[in-house]
């Protein structure tokens, strides 16, 4: 019998089929993954705002655009449900305006990157800065920077969102008086185990935490409701190990990395270390965006934006942070990260600059290659990876 070739997805060469055409000598397979899906929402109004849809092609570290869906009013930040079946983001007519603001439900198609609406629901609150889906695609999580508060909705089983399942009012402020009069809640992260959730809040120097529970989608405080930041850091994106023992909050305001050790018993959260993300010498304003660490656990970027960089650090056994060097960010206001799943590529969006650029990371030392010059996007503020 002579030999035939088929391209086939690479899922099915592991199937038991295609195994046992193999053993029969009957086909010769080629597999051919599929580039992942990069998705990228434009901070922008009218027919700039928008969600759009790249394909990644990892080897060349190279994106193309395959759909985009437009007009998405202000469409700040958004999340992908575990199945990829969903996409929740912000939309709002006059960010941060005296109206609230809402969440909008997608069906995505992942295969293309189109979204086809299902409905929306009410944030309760102004300034709505970031958004979660829990690690069981059940329920979501919202911030509201301008009113200070956090809510939360439950997935409904066609992929719609409920009315809102839970909201909580942050109160109190810190030593700032331009930034921290009130309370400014602005990102709302769900622990690894899924039964707890930290909403850093930069207006009072917290992060709060709170009990989740995905079937009722309500929210209650943890039993260490809260801890302090050093006073005027302004907290405001945090992340987790991927062995789920450390926490690390990027502080807005001063510039800073805060690494805490995590107990998954019991939530509770202890300070062990905070590190600069500038130049010791640097003299001029800046402020920090957004932070992610590789799927491996060795390496963690942070943004400044003002300073237009990316500071790496690398992660030791205990989880402190050693810096290895602050790289430029090849565009203005470095906002928001995303890195592959392989820990080979980080994707960086300069939102003010309206440039999304592609780094390599080097897997030995954790320094940052820039690879080319980026592509211009408007206003490119929250990235997810599909792959």
């Amino acid at each position: 019998m002579q030999w035939q070739k088929c391209r086939i997805p690479s899922w099915m060469c592991r199937s038991v089929l295609v195994a046992t055409l193999l053993m029969q000598g009957r086909f010769s397979v080629v597999c051919q993954a599929q580039d992942p899906l990069v998705l990228v929402s434009s901070f922008a109004s009218g027919a700039e705002g928008g969600i759009t849809a790249f394909r990644l092609q990892k080897s060349a570290a190279r994106l193309t655009q395959v759909h985009r869906t437009s007009p998405v009013p202000q469409p700040f930040f958004f999340d992908v449900s575990p199945d990829r079946r969903q996409l929740f983001s912000i939309h709002a007519e006059t960010f941060g305006g005296p109206a609230t603001e809402e969440l909008a439900a997608w069906k995505l198609d992942a295969a293309t990157g189109m979204l086809t609406p299902v409905n929306r629901r009410t944030t309760r609150g102004t300034a709505s800065c970031f958004v979660e889906v829990d690690r069981s695609g059940r329920m979501v999580l919202c911030a509201n920077y301008a009113s200070g508060s956090v809510v939360a909705w439950r997935i409904q089983p066609d992929g719609s969102l409920s009315e809102p399942s839970a909201f909580v009012q942050h109160r109190g402020s810190s030593v700032n008086p331009s930034r921290q009069q009130e309370p400014h809640a602005h990102c709302f992260v769900v622990s690894p185990d899924n039964r707890f959730a930290y909403a850093a809040d930069l207006g009072t120097d917290q992060v709060l935490c709170y009990r989740v529970n995905p079937e009722t989608g309500a929210l209650q405080p943890s039993a260490q409701p809260f801890v302090r930041t050093m006073p005027g850091a302004g907290p405001r994106h945090l992340t987790f190990d991927p062995v789920g023992r450390h926490m690390y909050v990027i502080n807005e305001l001063l510039n800073s990395v805060t690494m805490f050790d995590f107990q998954p018993e019991t939530g509770f959260l202890t300070e062990q270390q905070t590190i600069s993300t500038l130049p010791a010498d640097f003299q001029g304003e800046s402020y920090c965006a957004d932070l992610k660490i590789t799927p491996n656990g060795r390496f963690l970027y942070g943004t400044n934006r003002g300073h237009d960089s990316l500071a790496m650090y690398s992660l030791a056994a205990d989880g402190r942070l050693t810096l290895i060097g602050i790289q430029p960010s090849g565009g203005k206001g470095p906002q928001n990260l995303a890195i592959t799943r392989d820990g080979q590529l980080l994707l960086c969006g300069n939102m003010p600059g309206n440039r999304l650029m592609i780094f390599r990371i080097d897997q030995q030392t954790g320094r940052l290659t820039a690879s080319g010059e980026g592509i211009e996007i408007p206003g490119p503020s929250c990235i997810r990876i599909l792959d």
